[in-house]
């Protein structure tokens, strides 16, 4: 049996009518903070392909946060090494760090913040088809703790390390 297509007034009950939800951005992403529809990937799509959440683990949470305080005392220890007579190892954060305190910590923390904030982004998604991203944002943890002991121990010793 076919059915006819709707004509008239009831074209004009369809939900098509109403205003574009896309134009509220802001209020999209508050109120999906806060219900998330998306909280597990899709079953059937391929591994491999991308799929975003609305909602990730708390334990990513914590690895954020853990990541940015460390980044944070990086920055800091950094400086009181330089103090010190250290020099900055990195090239590019040699050259904010000589022309602007101010500028090399802003700019460390916005890399290092937009960094964490698109890996947990990508947490689920497989890196290279192998590594989990979560998994690297474990190591990136796991590598800033290292450092800090690393600046902590040659805080602790003389300054004058030979270069590795």
């Amino acid at each position: 049996m076919n059915r006819a297509k709707p004509v008239g007034s009831q074209l004009s009950k369809e939900r098509r009518d109403r205003a574009d939800r896309r134009r509220r951005v802001w209020w999209s992403m508050c109120y999906g903070s806060f219900n998330p529809r998306r909280r597990t990937p899709p079953r059937r799509l391929d591994e491999s392909r991308f799929h975003s959440l609305d909602w990730h683990s708390s334990h990513l949470l914590a690895v954020a946060i853990g990541i940015l305080l460390l980044s944070l005392v990086d920055a800091f220890l950094t400086l009181v090494l330089l103090q010190g007579g250290a020099d900055e190892v990195n090239p590019l954060m040699a050259v904010l760090i000589y022309r602007s305190v101010t500028v090399f910590a802003a700019l460390k923390m916005a890399m290092t913040g937009a960094s964490i904030i698109f890996m947990v982004l990508l947490a689920r998604y497989r890196f290279m088809r192998m590594l989990r991203v979560e998994w690297v944002l474990y190591g990136v943890l796991a590598a800033y703790v290292g450092l800090i002991g690393y600046e902590v121990w040659m805080l602790k010793g003389p300054l004058d390390l030979p270069i590795l």
